[in-house]
C-alpha cells in the first residue's frame, strides 16, 4: 500500500468513546493517524502564540498549569515558532519543569531566507525548547522555503527532525501554498479553516487529502470573532447528538470533522479553555451531513 492509498485508508480513522467528557479519560481521545507513518495522534492540540512572557513566576505559574491539564487530558502535539517572541524559551523551561517531554510532539517552524540562517535558526529552537530531536519542522508562512527544504530534509535523515511541513494562516497565499504542495514531499501542512474561514476546504484540504499529508488547523475559532457572532445563543440541540456542550465544542468538531483535517491547534492560557476544548476530542465527529447543518447554521446568524 503506497501512501495515498494508505490515506484513503486512514484517514477519519479515529479511536472512539461514547463517553461524556467528565467521564473519559486521555484512552478515550478522538484521534487520526499522520498519513506518512500511520502514527495517531490527538485531535486537539495546542498553539501557543501568547506564549511569549516575561521570566517573572506570575507571568508563567498560568502557562504551567494549562500545559500540565494539556498533558493529563491526554494532548500531545504543541505548536510555537520563533516568530512567537520568547514562546519557545518559556515552553522550553516549562516543558521540563514539569518533565513531560517523552510525552510530547513538539513542532516549530523556520522562516529564513538563506540555509545558513535557517540551519541557525532550527539550532536556536532546539536549544531554547531544551530538546535535541523537533517532531515537526515547518516553513513559516512560505518564507524561505526553497532553501529552507534541503535544509530540513538533511536534519530529518541525520535523525533530528521526525516530520516536515510547512504553515501558513493567509487566503492570500493559498496559490503559493499549492503550489508548493504540489512540488515538495511533505508530512504535514499547517492552515487557517474554521466556520468563518471555509476556502481551504475548496483546494487546499483536498490536496492534501490526495497527497497523504496531515493537517494543522490554525485558527479555528477564526481569530475569536466567531463568539460574538453566536453571542449568547444555546448551542442547538441536534448538535449534542455529536457531544457539543460549548460554542467551542461545536467549532472544533466541525473543524476536525473534514476528513483531510488531523487535529487543531486553539491557543489556550488558561485552565477552563482547556477542558471546554478537550470536550471537543470526545465522543464522535459531525458526520457530512451534520457538517453541512452546522454550516447551515453559522450562515444564518
Amino acid at each position: 500500500m503506497d501512501r495515498r492509498e494508505f490515506t484513503k485508508a486512514s484517514l477519519g480513522a479515529v479511536s472512539l468513546a461514547a463517553l461524556r467528557p467528565s467521564f473519559a479519560g486521555p484512552e478515550h481521545l478522538i484521534r487520526k493517524a499522520i498519513p506518512s507513518t500511520g502514527e495517531l495522534i490527538p485531535i486537539i492540540g495546542l498553539g501557543t502564540n501568547r506564549y511569549g512572557v516575561d521570566n517573572l513566576e506570575a507571568s508563567r505559574a498560568p502557562l504551567r498549569a494549562v500545559i500540565g491539564r494539556f498533558h493529563a487530558l491526554g494532548g500531545t502535539l504543541i505548536d510555537t515558532a520563533p516568530q512567537y517572541r520568547t514562546s519557545e524559551s518559556v515552553l522550553g523551561d516549562l516543558i521540563a519543569e514539569l518533565g513531560i517531554r517523552d510525552d510530547l510532539f513538539v513542532a516549530t517552524k523556520t522562516d529564513k531566507p538563506s540555509a545558513t540562517e535557517t540551519e541557525a535558526q532550527m539550532q536556536g529552537s532546539t536549544h531554547k525548547l531544551k530538546i535535541k530531536k523537533l517532531d515537526l519542522m515547518q516553513v513559516h508562512n512560505l518564507r524561505g522555503w526553497k532553501t529552507a527544504f534541503p535544509v530540513m530534509r538533511d536534519w530529518q535523515q541525520q535523525g533530528r527532525i521526525r516530520y516536515i511541513g510547512m504553515s501558513t494562516s493567509r487566503a492570500s497565499q493559498y496559490a503559493d501554498f499549492e503550489a508548493v504542495m504540489r512540488k515538495e514531499e511533505l508530512d504535514f501542512i499547517q492552515i487557517n479553516y474554521s466556520l468563518e474561514q471555509r476556502e481551504a476546504a475548496q483546494r487546499i484540504l483536498p490536496l492534501a487529502a490526495d497527497n497523504g499529508v496531515a493537517v494543522i488547523i490554525n485558527r479555528a475559532f477564526g481569530g475569536g470573532r466567531i463568539f460574538k457572532t453566536m453571542g449568547n445563543k444555546p448551542v442547538p440541540g441536534w448538535a449534542k447528538e455529536f457531544g457539543c456542550e460549548s460554542w467551542a465544542q461545536f467549532l472544533l468538531k466541525f473543524t476536525c470533522g473534514h476528513p483531510a483535517a488531523t487535529l487543531a491547534i486553539p491557543g489556550m492560557t488558561k485552565l477552563h479553555h482547556v477542558d471546554d476544548n478537550f470536550g471537543a476530542a470526545h465522543g464522535r465527529l459531525p458526520d457530512a451531513s451534520e457538517r453541512l447543518q452546522q454550516e447551515a447554521f453559522y450562515d444564518s446568524l
